[in-house]
């Protein structure tokens, strides 16, 4: 069975959220222990550790999570209403294939069941996994990465590593990935090559002082989202405490938070990875938060995705070249554009598809400027 990957939190850490207040997080979760396992038919969100970070030559030390675990524990829960589990952790493996296939394994059964993973790395090469996890459920992924770079690699590498796992994913088969973006890179970090190849396959990306000058700009990619990673480096090093991989630039700990509540907010989004911990107490402080702040979106979720009735939304046609066709909801004000299907064409996407988008962009295409985002949509459906 997947869940035999599992293994149980260790006492110590039980025995300090047992002394934690009622009134904390810790006694709002279910925990998997020698002795028992949650009963998952009554829950919503699985956090789930996974102990592997060779997809990084610099990680020597071995991964702990238990300062993340005492931290998020004793942070008080708002108003919420969701069931909660600890699933414990995966160990790594014999090799990292072998991490892989249990982490696609357990995450692909989760989202079968409706329950959101929170996973906990590990270095981030374990997208690759989670990627993989929706192969089970034959669909196209978007993916969206907060990150400093863009994780490109040499095709000839032989170990998927956590600076090349993007490579992987786009060049082998079955090609699930529709899109991809990247939240938050340095210019200087990427060289032109990367920066020109995320064009030529029309992927998205918004670098760091785009997001930061407006944090209400990725509120439209998350909501197209199904699968997020956060890699903890794109975080300032004076926001995350991590100074062995020292980042005088980055998003600063408001900033993060705010991200990750939008990927909570997001009825799409059905996973969420936190990678690169570099196992120190300080930067645990701020991964407990920025995980609060996920389950705090989750309960905010308006359940528009799928589309619902269209007696739900306000219909509004803008002639172009040829006819822009947005839809803004009467119950969150959240706007959306159609994404016709071209039935002479290879479309990747079998039918027209709702693109989210924001008033900003409705505006500018009354104003005879086509969305970037629509535009790349497109192609990337017919191609």
């Amino acid at each position: 069975m997947e869940f035999d990957f599992l293994k149980p939190l260790d006492n110590e850490i039980l025995q300090v959220i047992k002394g934690f207040s009622s009134q904390q997080l810790g006694s709002k979760v279910v925990f998997h222990t020698a002795e028992d396992f949650p009963d998952l038919d009554k829950i919503k969100i699985a956090i789930v550790g996974v102990l592997e970070n060779r997809g990084d030559v610099n990680q020597a030390e071995e991964v702990d999570l238990s300062h993340i675990r005492k931290e998020l524990y004793g942070l008080f829960p708002g108003n919420w209403d969701a069931s909660i589990a600890d699933l414990g952790n995966i160990l790594a493996g014999n090799s990292i294939t072998d991490t892989h296939y249990a982490l696609r394994k357990v995450v692909s059964t989760l989202i079968k069941k409706k329950i959101i993973p929170i996973i906990i790395g590990g270095t981030q090469d374990l997208t690759y996994a989670l990627y993989r996890a929706y192969d089970e459920l034959e669909q196209m992924v978007n993916l969206v990465s907060i990150d400093s770079k863009f994780d490109f690699g040499k095709e000839s590498d032989a170990v998927i590593a956590s600076s090349s796992y993007l490579t992987k994913i786009i060049i082998e088969e079955p090609n699930n990935l529709f899109n991809f973006c990247n939240l938050g890179y340095q210019t200087y970090l990427n060289s032109q090559e990367e920066i020109d190849l995320i064009d030529k396959l029309f992927f998205e990306a918004y670098r760091l002082g785009e997001i930061s000058n407006s944090i209400t700009l990725s509120e439209p990619v998350f909501r197209d989202a199904d699968l997020v990673s956060l890699d903890l480096t794109a975080i300032k090093s004076y926001a995350s405490g991590n100074f062995t991989s020292f980042s005088p630039n980055g998003f600063s700990g408001k900033e993060i938070c705010a991200l990750s509540r939008y990927a909570g907010i997001s009825d799409k989004v059905s996973l969420f990875g936190i990678f690169n911990h570099n196992n120190s107490a300080q930067e645990s402080v701020l991964i407990a938060q920025i995980i609060w702040y996920f389950i705090e979106g989750f309960q905010y979720r308006s359940n528009e995705y799928p589309f619902g009735s269209r007696e739900n939304y306000i219909k509004y046609i803008v002639p172009l070249e040829e006819e822009l066709i947005f839809y803004k909801s009467n119950k969150t004000d959240r706007w959306w554009i159609e994404i016709p299907f071209i039935s002479d064409a290879n479309n990747k996407l079998k039918k027209s598809s709702l693109l989210p988008c924001s008033y900003e962009e409705y505006l500018g295409a009354c104003n005879q400027e086509i969305p970037e985002r629509w535009w790349k949509a497109q192609r990337k459906n017919t191609i």
